[in-house]
């Protein structure tokens, strides 16, 4: 059963799954583009079959935690762009495992390693 609570951007997670107006799904939430000092909601970057694209936030209608729905129609949904702006990269926790210099000092000095994400 699909939980239809609506829940703030803010609690989105990745994977949710985002519809159409008609109820097509046409990808999963990649992540929220967003800009938390003025707590603006831009839209989202979603993961179709097609690479990542953008939705738009005027184009999000409700926001559950399994959800989002959006107003496109399914051809609106075919023509949706590519993200714009820099580059998503990704934390790789895994990067300070082993016995290496490398390893201890960033284990040490909790310093973040940061991957460039492969589409």
């Amino acid at each position: 059963m699909i939980d239809d609570t609506p829940i703030a951007y803010t609690a989105l997670e990745k994977g949710a799954a985002v519809l159409t107006a008609h109820g097509t799904r046409i990808g999963t939430v990649e992540h929220v583009l967003q800009d938390p000092s003025l707590d603006l909601f831009d839209g989202l970057a979603i993961s179709t079959d097609h690479g990542l694209r953008f939705v738009d936030a005027a184009q999000v209608d409700r926001i559950t935690a399994d959800v989002v729905r959006t107003t496109l129609t399914d051809e609106d949904a075919s023509t949706l762009p590519e993200p714009e702006g820099d580059e998503v990269f990704d934390a790789d926790p895994d990067q300070y495992d082993g016995p290496g210099l490398s390893a201890w000092f960033g284990r040490m000095f909790k310093r973040e390693h940061w991957n460039r994400r492969e589409e």
